[in-house]
């Protein structure tokens, strides 16, 4: 049985994970979590942005969050990142070991990473 103090540390590690997830940030990142999506390995994809977005301090500027069926089982795993200026940019066959660089060009520097983009897709 966990004490009440490290219960109370999981529930705050966890309660900034939710609040990331379903914020009102200005930039979106939306990970396809249909049953395609996590077949193709959408779950890994999620948690990296999630840990990358934390890890950057980037929380209250930008919420991942996840959504069914985008319509594009062929290129998943299937992110959506949605601008402030409300542009929309398909990152598609994404895998966790991409993220880092999504974050890093796009999310922060504002660089579309086209190579990993749906126009690019091969």
């Amino acid at each position: 049985m966990k004490t009440l103090a490290e219960l109370a540390a999981i529930k705050a590690k966890m309660q900034e994970k939710v609040a990331m997830r379903e914020g009102a940030a200005s930039t979106r990142i939306v990970v396809g979590m249909a049953t395609c999506g996590i077949a193709a390995g959408a779950r890994p994809v999620l948690n990296a942005f999630v840990e990358e977005i934390n890890k950057e301090g980037l929380f209250d500027k930008v919420t991942v969050t996840q959504t069914g069926c985008i319509g594009i089982c062929q290129f998943e795993p299937v992110v959506e990142v949605y601008t402030p200026d409300n542009e929309k940019v398909t990152y598609v066959k994404m895998t966790a070991e991409k993220v880092k660089r999504v974050v890093s060009e796009h999310i922060k520097g504002g660089n579309i990473v086209s190579e990993y983009t749906i126009g690019n897709a091969k």
